[in-house]
């Protein structure tokens, strides 16, 4: 049960990546590398101030801000100095390595002893339950596993909400036009350009935001975290969008959770099946490979039928 909780609280706090990974990926079609430096940017500058003695909230808001503005870099790079979209995210991540290790001063920092969202959510568990634990059929459920279950899905329910509205709006409907006819949007006088920069930094402020969250749930913050995250996040929107089948924005938001929450039980249940945890890699290069495929396949299937 422990590890199905841990499995279910990893994919909801990684389904801000994929929501990040929807905005570059399917809004704008910009294959944003950044993501790789933004993450392990969004755990190391919450780490740095959790460890100095900030608050687990404001920690967290400026990891958000870090990965805006690991976004306007990449934006800038490929909007204002014509550098290829692919290559301008590269660079960013490159010289996000350096920048995470120069904000942390090793490669590693233990969040064990210090004030965070998931200590404080544990805190408020145990002030409502007033118990270490309890059953739930037979399982032995820990406070601190259903508290950071429940803080992290309300979390990712509010800031899915927010997408959601946001997207509606005048400013919204504008970057999500960007990326279906940039010269229709052009031809109405808007700055292409603004909406490309707008659009991935809120893309990597929302995957640094997962880095942050990560960081305060597994207690500790590297700067090789975020390595193969790209693939991860498009893997589960690719998964969501199998698993929703619609074009509408909403939906497609709730699939991008749903799908980031189904691959983590996915490789879960390969761990718990004997799974060399050396082999994790591969067997996500194969999650990722069958969901590229699969859809294609049955889509296929269903025509002949």
């Amino acid at each position: 049960m422990t590890l199905l909780l841990g499995a279910l609280t990893i994919g909801l706090i990684l389904s801000l990546l994929a929501l990040g990974v929807f905005i570059s990926f399917r809004i704008f079609h910009f294959p944003d590398i950044t993501a790789d430096g933004s993450l392990p940017l969004g755990a190391a500058t919450a780490a740095v101030l959790l460890v100095g003695g900030a608050s687990p909230i404001l920690a967290t808001a400026a990891a958000f801000g870090a990965g805006l503005a690991a976004g306007a870099v990449t934006g800038i790079l490929h909007t204002k100095f014509r550098i290829n979209n692919l290559l301008a995210g590269i660079l960013v991540m490159t010289a996000l390595y350096s920048i995470n290790l120069r904000i942390m001063g090793r490669s590693n920092i233990p969040l064990l002893s210090a004030d965070s969202l998931s200590a404080r959510a544990e805190q408020i568990g145990l002030c409502a339950v007033s118990t270490a634990g309890f059953d739930v059929a037979g399982w032995t459920i820990s406070m601190r596993d259903a508290s950071s279950l429940l803080g992290v899905f309300i979390v990712v329910a509010i800031v899915g909400l927010a997408l959601y509205a946001f997207f509606r709006t005048n400013l919204g409907t504008a970057m999500r036009a960007t990326g279906d006819n940039d010269q229709m949007v052009r031809a109405l006088g808007i700055n292409v350009g603004s909406m490309i920069i707008l659009g991935l930094s809120l893309s990597n402020g929302l995957i640094a935001l997962s880095g942050a969250l990560l960081a305060q749930y597994q207690g500790f913050a590297d700067v090789q975290m975020g390595i193969g995250m790209i693939v991860l996040g498009l893997a589960s929107v690719i998964i969501g969008e199998a698993l929703v089948g619609v074009r509408s924005v909403g939906l497609l938001i709730t699939g991008a959770v749903m799908g980031s929450v189904l691959f983590r039980l996915l490789v879960a249940i390969a761990l718990r099946a004997g799974l060399n945890p050396t082999d994790l890699k591969l067997i996500t290069a194969v999650f990722v490979f069958a969901a590229l495929v699969l859809p294609a396949f049955l889509k296929r299937l269903r025509g002949r039928a």
